[in-house]
């Protein structure tokens, strides 16, 4: 069990996108890319170092796009159908960007692989260097994902800004708590997860509740599309959220110092989450009592 550390403060910016659905329309990708940009930019005028965006910030293809069985029919997704170059293209104006304005930049793409694979559905760690330093792969997807557009990760992910340690999560994930407890263990502050905002309602309650069950903050990046019913936002210790992204539909972030001396996160901090490992690690043990009582449990009252 490792010990609980003290992280430093960070500045820290969700941004919620739209999301295109159509990887065969480059321009539809050149403007996500201009989008994502532009946003970048306002969160580093804002003093963010590191900023968050949701599933598909560039595209989330649409399972009948690629269908080879389509457009009315789901079936296995032909890749080839992809405007990879363009694609590739935006990333590398992103990752270039991120090293301009010295902000960490969490991008979610298609990961190619080697043919015939299908790529994998992943969330980019750019550093405020401008490079790519690890790679977060959707492990658990949806039944669509996993049986015709895209190879499964294998592995958290975990990284550093500024003393605060982060971990990622992507598309259906929310709905296994397994994943957020197995962060916690990782020692993370904060977890990234980014979705394109299925049951998006649904989605926003759950990562509140892992937020407050696993005494960290949930970063939750959706698109533009579900704005008003759950817009994108971060989720203190304590469950509450402590930043929203606008309502109204329109691509924004929201820019929030997660700070763990901070009133929302410092009791949750400083005792629920250390008081929960020494349960899990068996603390209990030491009061257990022998009592003929407690062991018959058909004993009357």
């Amino acid at each position: 069990m490792s010990e609980a550390r003290n992280p430093r403060s960070v500045r820290f910016a969700v941004a919620q996108t739209p999301v295109r659905e159509d990887p065969r329309d480059g321009d539809a990708l050149r403007e996500s890319g201009r989008q994502v940009r532009a946003l970048m930019r306002e969160a580093s005028a804002e003093g963010a170092r590191i900023v968050h965006f949701p599933e598909g910030a560039i595209c989330a293809p649409h399972k009948l796009v690629l269908s080879v069985d389509g457009p009315d029919a789901v079936g296995p997704a032909d890749w080839e159908r992809c405007r990879w170059p363009v694609l590739q293209g935006e990333l590398a104006a992103i990752a270039e960007l991120a090293g301009e304005l010295r902000l960490w930049t969490v991008i979610a793409s298609a990961h190619r692989l080697t043919g015939p694979n299908r790529p994998h559905n992943s969330l980019y760690v750019v550093s405020d260097r401008g490079e790519v330093v690890t790679r977060y792969d959707e492990r658990l997807l949806s039944s669509t994902k996993v049986s015709y557009l895209y190879s499964p990760g294998t592995s958290p992910v975990v990284f550093d800004v500024d003393g605060v340690r982060f971990g990622c999560l992507l598309g259906t994930e929310v709905h296994y708590p397994e994943l957020f407890a197995e962060y916690e263990r990782l020692d993370v502050d904060c977890v990234l997860f980014s979705t394109t905002g299925v049951a998006p309602g649904n989605a926003a309650v759950q990562a509140r509740g892992h937020a407050a069950a696993n005494s960290y903050w949930v970063s939750f990046s959706v698109p533009t599309q579900h704005a008003a019913t759950a817009p994108s936002g971060v989720a203190a210790p304590n469950g509450e959220w402590i930043a929203r992204c606008r309502a109204d539909g329109s691509p924004s972030v929201a820019v929030v110092d997660l700070d763990d001396g901070s009133e929302a996160a410092a009791d949750a901090v400083a005792y629920a989450r250390p008081w929960r490992r020494e349960s899990r690690a068996g603390v209990h043990r030491g009061y257990r009592v022998a009592d003929p009582r407690s062991e018959d449990r058909t004993a009357a009252f």
